[in-house]
């Protein structure tokens, strides 16, 4: 399976054109989260994503509003917005999870949850599948300029614990294009240029 992926494209619709023209040689789409800015600005990038060539998974940004995303892509055939949730294609299945795990930012339009919500949505995601959240493992791709390390021990428990195939992620900016492996498992954080992956 051919896959694309990218993630905070944050209202960036030329950067969503580009990728969108990509799609042509993929068999799904993966957006890691952030389409917009501050709850804001997610519906022009949705509705471009909307053109692909293939499938789109979505999972939403802690700067997204999940019912919105929901709301705009509710009859939408091949764009699939996860969220604690599962969708098969072929023979692999993918889980999403979106929002900031734990809360760091208190901005009213800031979407999270806390290491305890994010454990009991995590614990449906099938072994083996491909994961897609918007925040990264704590300790793997997650480094910011100062050396913290900003990802979610809840995400790195499903890691340890499902042994997804891929996990691709987003959030921590100054990771974007950063790859690990941890046992059989793929790490990428994305970031707005887009990422092809074979599996």
């Amino acid at each position: 399976m051919r896959i694309l992926a990218c993630s905070d494209l944050h209202g960036d619709l030329n950067a969503t054109q580009r990728i969108v023209a990509e799609t042509g040689t993929a068999d799904v789409l993966i957006v890691a989260g952030d389409l917009g800015n501050e709850g804001q600005g997610a519906e022009p990038v949705l509705a471009a994503l909307k053109a692909a060539h293939c499938p789109v998974i979505v999972v939403a940004g802690n700067h997204d509003r999940l019912t919105d995303l929901r709301e705009i892509s509710r009859d939408w055939r091949d764009v699939h917005v996860l969220h604690g949730q599962s969708f098969r294609l072929r023979d692999v299945t993918f889980f999403g999870l979106g929002g900031e795990i734990p809360r760091a930012n208190a901005a009213l339009w800031n979407f999270s949850l806390s290491e305890a919500a994010a454990a009991r949505e995590l614990a449906l995601c099938p072994a083996n599948a491909v994961l897609i959240t918007h925040t990264p493992p704590k300790g793997f791709v997650d480094r910011q300029p100062n050396g913290a390390h900003d990802g979610s021990v809840s995400v790195l428990e499903t890691l340890k614990q499902k042994q997804p195939r891929l996990l691709f992620c987003g959030h921590v900016h100054a990771s974007f294009g950063a790859e690990e492996t941890v046992g059989n498992s793929q790490i990428f954080n994305l970031g707005p240029s887009s990422r092809k992956v074979s599996l």
